[in-house]
């Protein structure tokens, strides 16, 4: 008897099965949990509350195109430049696309630069991705520019249905300030790194602990992030 209680004692717990057992297997590993600094759970938790916000505008924006009786402009007509007398759709759109993801490798390295302590190229790949970030800001504001010029206003558009210019204002100013905060984030960060703050531990916003470099890589979450919405809103406003 007594050896059939201590092998009771010895066999695990049954475990609970479904959604209950997800939570208890989560909440029992520690480790999950404690290796997370402060910085990098919040940024994950912006990011997540981010993702709802551009997913309620991308939704808005198919809702009002499905169910309009006008006939929605076509995009490769609305984005086109004359170039050389001919008429080229979609051509700032693409360069802007390829800007964008270009800006996306040069993070990543800047990333695993930062991880070598190397602060040099760690911050020179910044500048440069804020270089990339910038010039994108500057050929949507040319963009907005250009449609601006040509009639197009938030209640209306002379394509075809209203709800166009609306959809265009709201969905690229959102995403093109979030582009231009993480222009200003990515020089301050920069200047920073290159200044050694981050080898000295001096006290300052955005400083981490002494010798670490991880708000490189929080700031390239956030960057990543960007790049990634950007994919959708070309896909959804731009190709359909």
């Amino acid at each position: 008897m007594a050896e059939t209680a201590l092998i009771n004692n010895l066999e695990p717990p049954a475990r609970a099965g479904g959604l209950q057992g997800i939570v208890a297997d989560w909440s029992s590993d520690q480790r999950a949990f404690k290796n997370v600094s402060w910085g990098k759970a919040m940024m994950w938790i912006f990011l997540l509350s981010d993702t709802f916000i551009f997913s309620c505008f991308l939704l808005s924006y198919m809702t009002a195109r499905m169910s309009t009786t006008v006939p929605w402009p076509n995009p490769s007509e609305v984005f086109a430049l004359r170039i050389g007398g001919r008429e080229i759709p979609l051509i700032l759109i693409a360069i802007m696309t390829f800007i964008l993801i270009s800006s996306s490798g040069t993070m990543a390295m800047a990333v695993n630069f930062g991880y070598r302590r190397d602060r040099v190229k760690t911050a020179a790949l910044m500048f440069v991705t804020a270089a990339f970030g910038a010039t994108f800001v500057g050929m949507q504001a040319f963009e907005w520019t250009k449609l601006i010029m040509e009639g197009v206003r938030p209640w209306g558009n002379p394509w075809g249905a209203a709800q166009f210019g609306s959809s265009f204002f709201m969905i690229t100013g959102f995403h093109g300030t979030h582009v231009t905060i993480g222009v200003i984030f990515l020089i301050a960060i920069a200047r920073k790194v290159l200044r050694g703050d981050f080898d000295v531990g001096r006290r300052g916003f955005f400083t981490s602990r002494k010798g670490h470099y991880e708000i490189v890589e929080i700031t390239g979450l956030y960057w990543h992030f960007v790049d990634l919405v950007w994919v959708f809103i070309f896909a959804l406003f731009y190709l359909w």
